[in-house]
This record gives C-alpha cells, sequence and structure tokens, in this order.
C-alpha cells in the first residue's frame, strides 16, 4: 500500500538479520526515512534516549489488513509533523502527535 501510494518503503523483513531497535532507528534517522512500527520501543528510544529519528509513526490495534491504508493516511495528514521529527501513535479513535522535544 505504501509503495503504491508513491512512498519509498524499507523492511527490516528483508534485511538478512535484524539489528536490533537502535540500529534499525539510526538506519531510519540516516537516511531520512519515517519509521512506521507496531512496537513502542522505537518510541521509548526515540522519547526517552533522545536517540536521533526522522519521525515515527506506531499503530496500536490496526488490523494487518488495514495497516497500509492506515500508514499512508498517518504520514500524507502529518507530513509536516513527521518531517519534524514527531513521534505519531494511532489508534482507533485517537491519534496522539508527540513533537520533537
Amino acid at each position: 500500500m505504501l509503495r503504491a501510494a508513491g512512498h519509498e518503503v524499507e523492511s527490516v523483513a528483508d534485511w538478512p538479520r535484524d539489528p536490533g531497535d537502535q540500529d534499525v532507528l539510526a538506519h531510519a534517522h540516516r537516511n531520512v526515512q519515517v519509521l512506521v512500527t507496531l512496537d513502542k520501543d522505537f518510541g521509548e528510544l526515540a522519547v526517552v534516549r533522545r536517540q536521533p529519528h526522522a519521525g515515527i509513526v506506531r499503530l496500536v490495534g490496526i488490523s494487518a489488513t488495514a495497516q497500509g491504508t492506515v500508514a499512508v493516511t498517518v504520514i500524507e495528514k502529518y507530513e509536516q509533523e513527521l518531517s519534524e521529527g514527531a513521534v505519531i501513535t494511532f489508534e482507533p479513535g485517537r491519534v496522539r502527535v508527540r513533537p520533537r522535544e
């Protein structure tokens, strides 16, 4: 869905091995990529540990079949905030936007 919407996509699942959350977030930052995840650990790395990033979208309680559509919607609606390093959590009925501190 993200590719079909014109977004460049790189999936950790396609990598030879998972290098761990810190390295995944650092890779996304180096390549100016918004990280889309289901894992709350990336938000902790960004907010608590202040690890640099290029924006994070966390999806909570979204069915696997809807994740692509929701990710596209969030990325497009919050493009400005993400470009400024926001951490956005989307769950049914609620969106939280945490600007970079």
